[in-house]
Parts: C-alpha cells; sequence; structure tokens
C-alpha cells in the first residue's frame, strides 16, 4: 500500500465568518428590482398605516387637560389613578396616565369645560388623599401644538434642503444628493407608518428621535458614497461598469454597516424595553426608544440596499457611462471571438488527427499528426542534451625529416 497522504481539505466557511472576516461577496446592483419592491411593500404598508390607522398625537399637538398630584408612586398608581378618573362618568376622556419620578402623577385628558374640570380634580384629589387645591391644573390650547407642528414640519424641510446641498458640494454630484434624499425620505417615511401601525402616542420626544435617525440615516449613506467615490476613481482606465465598481464598493463597507448599527441599535433597545417593560410604556422613554429603534434599522437598509442601486442605476445612464459600457461590451466580444477561434482550431487537428507529433530532423522541427508520422522518415536523431559528446580523435602531426631526406 502506499504511503502516501492525501492533504487534508480546506474547511468549510459559514456565511457568518466569511462576513465577519471581510470574505463576503454578494451583487447587490443585480437584485436592486428585488430591494425596490421591499422598499416600495414598506412605504405602501406605511402610508396606509398613516392614513386609515392616524397618528395618536398626545397632548402637545392637540391639545387638553393636565393634572399633576402629589403621590407616592406604586406599581400600582397608574392602574389605580386611571379607574379613578373613568369612573367620574365624564364621556370621551381619552386618559393618560404617567408617572414624574417617585412622587407625582401625570394625568393627561382631553379639553374639559369647567364643571367637568371640577369633577376630574376631586376624584384626582380623592385617590391621592390630598386636597383639591393641590391638584395641579393646566390647559394645552390646540392652537400651541398646531403651531409646533408648522415649526417641526419647516424645520425638517429646512433641514432635507441643508443636506442635499451639502451632499452636492461635498461630492460634486448632483445624483450623489438625489439618492441620499430619496433614501432619508424613505426611512422618515417608513417609520412614521410603523409608528402609527404601533398605535404609540406621538410626544415631542417622537420628533426629536426622528431627526436623530434622519442624521444617522444620513451619515451611513454618506460612508456608502464616500467608498464608491474611491472605487469609481478614474473609472475609464478600469475593466469594469460603473455598476459593478458601485458593488464592490457596497461589498466593502458591508461589514462597517452591519456592526455600525448592532452598537447603535443595543442601547436604543434598552431604552425601549425599559420603557415598556419598567414604566409600562408611559412617558417619553418608550416613545423615543421605538421611534430611534425603527429609524436606525430603515437607514441601515436604504444606505445599501436603496441609495447606492439608486445612485448606480442614474450614473449608468450618462454617455460617458454609456460609451464606457460599450467599449467594455466590445472588449469582451472580441476576447470571446479569439477564444472560440482557438477552440475551433484545436478541435480541427483533433478531427484530423489526434494530437500533434514533434518530428527531430537534422536540427529543424516538423509538424505532424500522428496519421502522418509513420509515413515520415525517420532521420538520425541529434544526441541528447544529457549525454556527453564524443571526444574528438587527436590530430595527427606530421613527423620531422631531414633536408636530404626530403630530396630523395
Amino acid at each position: 500500500m502506499s504511503d502516501t497522504k492525501l492533504a487534508p481539505s480546506a474547511p468549510k466557511t459559514t456565511f457568518a465568518h466569511r462576513l465577519y472576516t471581510g470574505d463576503f461577496q454578494f451583487d447587490f446592483m443585480a437584485h436592486r428590482r428585488r430591494w425596490y419592491t421591499i422598499s416600495a411593500v414598506l412605504l405602501l404598508i406605511s402610508v396606509l398605516a398613516v392614513s386609515v390607522r392616524g397618528l395618536n398625537l398626545g397632548i402637545d399637538f392637540v391639545g387638553g387637560s393636565v393634572f399633576q398630584a402629589p403621590v407616592q408612586v406604586t406599581e400600582s398608581t397608574v392602574d389605580d389613578f386611571g379607574q379613578a378618573v373613568s369612573a367620574t362618568g365624564v364621556a370621551d376622556l381619552d386618559t393618560q396616565v404617567n408617572t414624574v419620578g417617585d412622587s407625582t402623577v401625570r394625568i393627561q385628558t382631553r379639553s374639559l369645560e369647567n364643571d367637568e374640570v371640577v369633577t376630574v380634580r376631586e376624584a384626582i384629589a380623592e385617590q391621592a388623599g390630598v386636597a383639591s387645591d393641590d391638584v395641579a391644573y393646566s390647559l394645552i390650547g390646540p392652537s400651541w401644538g398646531k403651531q409646533i407642528t408648522q415649526q417641526a414640519l419647516v424645520a425638517l424641510v429646512v433641514f432635507l434642503v441643508l443636506v442635499g446641498v451639502l451632499i452636492w458640494l461635498y461630492f460634486r454630484e448632483w445624483k450623489m444628493s438625489a439618492s441620499a434624499l430619496i433614501a432619508l425620505l424613505h426611512d422618515l417615511v417608513v417609520t412614521v407608518g410603523l409608528y402609527a401601525l404601533a398605535g404609540f402616542t406621538v410626544t415631542p420626544a417622537t420628533v426629536i428621535a426622528v431627526l436623530t435617525i434622519l442624521g444617522y440615516s444620513l451619515y451611513d449613506t454618506v460612508v456608502v458614497f464616500d467608498m464608491v467615490r474611491e472605487q469609481t476613481r478614474d473609472l475609464k482606465n478600469q475593466p469594469r461598469s460603473y455598476t459593478q465598481a458601485a458593488n464592490a464598493a457596497v461589498n466593502q463597507v458591508l461589514v462597517r454597516s452591519i456592526n455600525t448599527t448592532i452598537i447603535a441599535v443595543l442601547p436604543v433597545l434598552a431604552i425601549l424595553i425599559a420603557g415598556l417593560v419598567v414604566l409600562g410604556g408611559e412617558g417619553p422613554l418608550a416613545d423615543l426608544g421605538l421611534a430611534m429603534l425603527i429609524g436606525m434599522i430603515s437607514g441601515a437598509y436604504s444606505s445599501i440596499f436603496l441609495a447606492a442601486p439608486l445612485l448606480a442605476q442614474l450614473r449608468e445612464r450618462e454617455p460617458a457611462m454609456i460609451k464606457h459600457r460599450a467599449a467594455l461590451e466590445k472588449a469582451q466580444r472580441r476576447k470571446t471571438k479569439v477564444v472560440a477561434s482557438v477552440a475551433a482550431s484545436d478541435q480541427q487537428l483533433s478531427a484530423a488527427g489526434g494530437p500533434l507529433a514533434v518530428l527531430p530532423a537534422e536540427g529543424v522541427l516538423e509538424f505532424a499528426t500522428t496519421d502522418d508520422a509513420a509515413s515520415v522518415e525517420q532521420q538520425p536523431a541529434t544526441p541528447a542534451d544529457d549525454q556527453a559528446p564524443a571526444e574528438p580523435k587527436p590530430r595527427v602531426q606530421p613527423s620531422k625529416q631531414s633536408r636530404s631526406a626530403r630530396k630523395k
């Protein structure tokens, strides 16, 4: 038996390992229709959620009555005061109860009339065990909430315009600016729609979260575009198209984007869990955590699966890119033609008589097929290179004779 040992086969690497080490290549651009379809479905769900279900606007946006009472907060405080206010018999209160620290309870209702204010105030004072005058009351008018909404929309429009101008100045490319703005609008609509679908109350904390995730989405998109610019520099001297170069750029920043998103999502997830589990969904933590969680995930998705493919599609329509792509296709056809010609020549020689035979003849190499080799007269073979050459015979020297002998 032979003692030869087979070389061990290379271990199979998993998808997670290749992704961790960066040894990962995926054609994102070829599947851009799939990413566009996913985004379209998310946008449709978001628009329907806002249109049908609507946003649950908080008291800061629609106005209402706010009561605050001093009380020692316990686990049942929120439920006890909610039941006490509901027992007053006042219709359509839309009560929201939450705690402020460990010594205050806050009750929000719709805008109440004077007699309704007295009734609800007495019920809260009785539940808290204090006098009615100790229950603070304030009224937030709907005009103030409308003013806040208008200012938030104006700030959002100004933010988007400044972002578009900044990206255009930085990259010197308006198509990058347009792609980034489309990705930002995608993240905004998806965040608002899923927020409406969850039924959470829109508070000032929600507005802060939306503006925060827009900044995060913009940062992730700029990182991707910066790598695309590096890969597409001097593209006319590269043997690849803009789409192929952009796909290579996305693959290079993919691991970084995933790691950055995971690190950023973990504390946001902790905020959301604290707001839901510890505070029971009341207060700004749950509102802030949910909006930021949805927005960060959507921003990471849009920067890779929406902004980059959209940019590549816009750039490929440029005349210079069309000309460059045509040159690449022409070179590829020429290469394919040469390979096909060589393959056809090999096939003809094989059909004629098999592989080529090399016949030595007086230092000249002659090529013939195996069928013709039998009819070729074999010539004397030249000595092999590894054989020592024959020693030359010594030259016979003439013998010396005297002059008298030569005369005879």
